[in-house]
């Protein structure tokens, strides 16, 4: 499951590329739009590898990882419950992992493809191990997936750009978006796996605008009930990227439900501080509180 060879965004330098050679990272870096050099020939990366195996590392482990799932602050139940996302990873590092912030704050992710850079609250970590490409963040820690297959994580966040013809509004988006994003999450994994048994109902919790980084957006909030498991919470946050062409921008907040996920509040704190990349001060305006309704 990991990435084919190529060059990608060091994930310790998000301003410069570096070669993947399909098993490690290699010390050949560039500049983005550098003129592509022949791909170097990485015999002492490989070499590494053969010696992690031998020193009894595991290279390639299935591990289904789940979705941040949100709870509610009083545990309520009032509404179906969702299986945790999943996804599979690895334990070698994935080229498209997000670096830290360029500013070197350890309390925030940057997304540098979509100009936006998030909070890390309190109990969440940056992507470690994840195949997901557009994984920004996860709860820190797994734990065996309800269904028992592979092992599973009580929250993830990422971040997307849409594909949607000009003038399609964030509302639009985010109706359209949620379904895959709850599938993905406590369905059926991109692997094939179903995690928590796979979906057997959904409710919405809340919807509506949002100012996110200053934009107008729009969030769709579902409470997901599984066949295993607590279920949990899926959340698909849409708005207007603040540079370039202005492309929708999608968080996906994936948090278990019951006890062992994290705060329902969690997912207003991380929306609350999203920011353009280089601007500290532009957060949330009118209508940024999203707290769950129904």
């Amino acid at each position: 499951m990991t990435p084919p060879p190529g060059w990608y965004r060091d994930p310790h330098a998000p301003y410069l590329e570096r070669w993947w050679d399909g098993t490690v990272w290699t010390e050949h870096r560039r500049a983005p739009g550098e003129t592509p050099q022949p791909p170097p020939k990485d015999g002492a990366g490989r070499a590494k590898v053969v010696a992690l195996v031998a020193a009894g590392a595991v290279l390639v482990a299935a591990i289904v990882v789940s979705a941040l799932v949100l709870r509610t602050d009083d545990g309520g139940d009032g509404a179906t419950a969702v299986d945790t996302a999943s996804a599979a990873t690895t334990t070698s590092p994935s080229p498209s992992t997000p670096a830290p912030s360029p500013s070197g704050d350890p309390n925030r992710v940057v997304d540098q493809l979509n100009g936006i850079t998030l909070p890390l609250p309190d109990g969440w970590i940056r992507p470690q191990y994840v195949a997901q490409h557009d994984v920004v963040m996860t709860t820190d820690g797994t734990y065996d997936c309800p269904a028992g297959v592979g092992l599973c994580r009580h929250g993830l966040v990422s971040t997307s750009t849409a594909s949607a013809a000009d003038g399609t509004s964030p509302e639009t988006l985010a109706k359209q978006d949620i379904e895959d994003a709850a599938d993905l999450a406590y369905d059926e994994d991109f692997a094939g796996q179903r995690p928590f048994g796979g979906i057997k109902s959904h409710h919405l919790v809340g919807s509506g605008q949002v100012a996110v980084a200053g934009r107008a957006g729009y969030f769709v909030r579902w409470r997901v009930t599984t066949a295993k498991g607590p279920g949990g919470y899926v959340q698909s946050l849409v708005f207007p990227s603040s540079v370039g062409s202005e492309a929708p921008v999608v968080v996906r907040f994936v948090f278990d439900a019951g006890p062992d996920g994290p705060p329902l509040s969690d997912m207003d704190t991380i929306t609350r501080g999203i920011r353009p990349v280089g601007d500290a001060a532009t957060g949330g305006g009118v209508g940024s509180s999203i707290g769950p309704t129904g």
